[in-house]
């Protein structure tokens, strides 16, 4: 492990989880839909996919994809189909009920097992290992899981009270429809960078 990990590596888990992508669009546009409340699973399960899915990059997965160069084909096309899925409901959310009893906003399960196909999350795990734990060092592959499994509860809350705050301004539906267009726009841009690559 690199001397200086620690508050390198805290401010490097900062900027990549704070930035805007899938997990914080997805979080964002619940909070609007559904509230904070409603959205704590989701935002657990972003942690927990997270860091599991650093933990095992950085044991060796990617040596795997490097074996077999045809998985990361299929992972991006999966990835770019539920991308494609998620923006759909998201643009074609129904205004939340007065007790926010209407829809069903990700679970935890869900949301962890989303990592897997978020390109986002792909580009941060493998960079992460990189630049940080190159030598393959378990103890700096556990701080890193566990640094961002504590930070990103805490940044996709954020983003989940914006969303909240938000909806007081979205009772009339057409502002709703709108919001909820923008932010389905918004998840297709993030799929910009993964088309291109």
């Amino acid at each position: 492990m690199q001397e200086g990990f620690f508050s390198a590596f805290v401010m490097f888990a900062f900027v990549a989880s704070a930035t805007p992508g899938p997990n914080n669009l997805m979080v964002m546009a619940s909070g609007t839909n559904f509230g904070l409340v409603r959205t704590v699973p989701h935002i657990l399960g972003i942690a927990f996919g997270f860091a599991v899915m650093l933990l095992l990059v950085g044991t060796g997965l990617m040596q795997v994809f490097a074996a077999f160069p045809g998985l990361y084909g299929i992972l991006k096309a999966v990835s770019i189909a539920y991308l494609l899925w998620l923006a759909w409901k998201i643009a074609t959310a129904s205004a939340p009920s007065e007790d926010g009893a209407s829809g069903r906003p990700l679970g935890f399960l869900q949301a962890a097992a989303f990592q897997w196909v978020n390109p986002k999350a792909w580009t941060i795990a493998t960079s992460a290992i990189a630049a940080f734990v190159p030598d393959g060092d378990m103890f700096g592959i556990l701080m890193a899981a566990f640094i961002f499994g504590a930070m990103s509860p805490f940044i996709t809350a954020t983003w989940t009270l914006a969303g909240s705050f938000i909806r007081r301004l979205l009772s009339n539906p057409a502002r709703l429809a709108l919001f909820n267009y923008t932010m389905a726009a918004l998840l297709l841009l993030s799929l910009l960078s993964t088309l291109r690559s």
